[in-house]
C-alpha cells in the first residue's frame, strides 16, 4: 500500500528499498487497484496476502495478460 505509486515503483527499479523487491531482483509493476481511501486499500492488500499464488496469477493475466510493465502508463 502506497500513497504514491509512482515513487514506489521507481524505488523498487532502482533498488532503494530492502525486501522481498530487492531480494529477488523484482522491478515490473504488472497488477495494481487503486482506492479512495487507505483503510479500503488496507483492507484488500491484507486479504490478497492470504490468496495462493494461482489466485493470484490469474488476477495479473485477467489484467495484463501479457505481463507489460505498467509503470510507464501510470507515470
Amino acid at each position: 500500500m502506497t500513497n504514491n505509486l509512482v515513487r514506489r515503483i521507481y524505488e523498487h527499479k532502482e533498488k532503494l528499498i530492502d525486501g522481498f523487491s530487492k531480494k529477488y531482483d523484482l522491478d515490473k509493476l504488472v497488477y495494481y487497484e487503486s482506492y479512495k481511501t487507505a483503510k479500503e486499500a488496507i483492507i484488500r492488500e491484507k486479504r490478497m496476502k492470504k490468496w495462493n499464488r494461482d489466485w493470484k496469477i490469474c488476477k495479473i493475466i485477467e489484467n495484463n495478460s501479457e505481463w507489460d510493465d505498467l509503470y510507464e502508463t501510470i507515470v
